[in-house]
């Protein structure tokens, strides 16, 4: 870390307008902080001894060097800790063994969409719509630019939004996978299908990549075979399997049982469950879908978490890393930082009358965790 120059005393405090400052994702070794500020401004990160100075407008501090399971208290100079900015953090704790691999998973990239801030038909919007400046590439491109790609590919599903997704993310070659979304099916049943469900074998863990798409729904369900298909993928497997896919579960112990649920059906989310819980190498369940950081876990299965990643388009500019070791492995929820990428998602926390940034960041356990096989 760099540490304050010597005209600056170590407990010295600067007074500059900080904005947005929050702990954003933690890591085995390492952890990451940002906000922003007036241009120009700087402002002083303090992490356990160490102290880091930045410069606005763009404050994006990484913290590296940190011990596994440790706590560190931690602080921004004029800043009030709170519920985004704890004055204390604990870094996660290591799985056993070797790393054998790391994969990058991204969600809702809405390649061709030109608005963003809607909540349904017009009279429903409760604003701000944002869109890119005149003469500015479109917003979707800035920030995927910057895997496994779970789902919402596009905006309506044209076949120009698709190549759009393709020719951006085609730079990883066979090592990208990806299944559709919603979004996806608007106009064509078919686009992106990509023969799900499949798997992916990298070194430590099979990768199960599952299509949870109703053509021309908002939801999602998991027909029977692709329940079975799972099922056998776990009994041929003798290895852990992660699962991937673009609708989130509904959390099977709620006291009230929608009709309509906006991401996996009820009947659906149970049996996927289910079939985790039969099936010890099954262990967590990944998607997007929601905007939003958010994980369940139920006892029924083993406590292994059941997964959303918030999206790539907007605030935070998300992306998942997950590192796999021998005996288990971590989620770490990553922000885009490329400067024009990190003003955008700046500028959409104001979605939703102001309260979006904090809806879609959802809780540090919910970006970043371990577990143990």
């Amino acid at each position: 870390m760099a540490a304050v120059g010597p005209d600056r005393p170590p407990d010295s405090r600067l007074t500059v307008p900080v904005a947005h400052a929050e702990l954003f994702s933690v890591g085995c070794d390492r952890a990451l902080v940002t906000f922003t500020s007036g241009a120009g401004e700087s402002a002083v990160t303090r992490c356990g001894d160490d102290a880091i100075e930045t410069v606005g407008p763009r404050h994006v501090v990484g913290l590296d060097g940190l011990e596994p399971d440790t706590e560190y208290p931690l602080a921004v100079d004029g800043v009030e800790p709170d519920a985004g900015l704890p004055a204390r953090f604990r870094t996660l704790a290591r799985p056993a063994g070797r790393v054998l691999a790391t994969i990058a998973t991204a969600n809702d990239v809405h390649f061709g969409e030109t608005e963003c801030g809607h909540l349904g038909p017009p009279h429903e919007d409760i604003g701000p719509v944002l869109q890119s400046a005149p003469g500015d590439p479109p917003y979707p491109e800035v920030m995927n630019g910057a895997v496994i790609v779970k789902g919402d590919l596009t905006e309506r599903g044209s076949e120009e939004q698709f190549a759009a997704f393709l020719a951006a993310y085609g730079v990883f070659g066979d090592r990208l996978a990806f299944v559709r979304g919603n979004h996806d099916a608007m106009q064509d049943p078919t686009l992106a299908v990509e023969d799900a469900p499949y798997s992916v074998e990298v070194d430590g863990v099979t990768l199960a990549v599952l299509d949870t798409v109703i053509p021309g729904r908002v939801g999602g369900h998991l027909p029977d075979h692709q329940l079975q298909w799972l099922a056998d993928l776990a009994v041929e497997t003798s290895g852990p399997i992660l699962v991937f896919g673009h609708h989130d579960v509904w959390p099977i112990d709620a006291p009230v049982r929608p009709a309509d649920y906006f991401g996996l059906t009820p009947d659906s989310s149970e049996a996927l469950v289910a079939v985790v819980a039969r099936h010890d190498n099954l262990v967590g369940y990944f998607a997007g879908h929601t905007h939003g950081n958010r994980v369940y876990r139920f006892p029924s299965a083993r406590n292994v978490p059941f997964g959303e990643v918030a999206c790539t388009k907007d605030y935070p500019g998300a992306w998942a890393e997950y590192r796999v070791y021998e005996g288990g492995y971590t989620q770490e929820v990553h922000r885009v930082t490329a400067p024009a990428a990190f003003d955008w998602a700046e500028a959409t926390r104001a979605m939703y009358l102001g309260l979006y940034g904090e809806l879609a960041r959802g809780e540090l356990a919910a970006r970043c965790f371990t577990q143990a096989f």
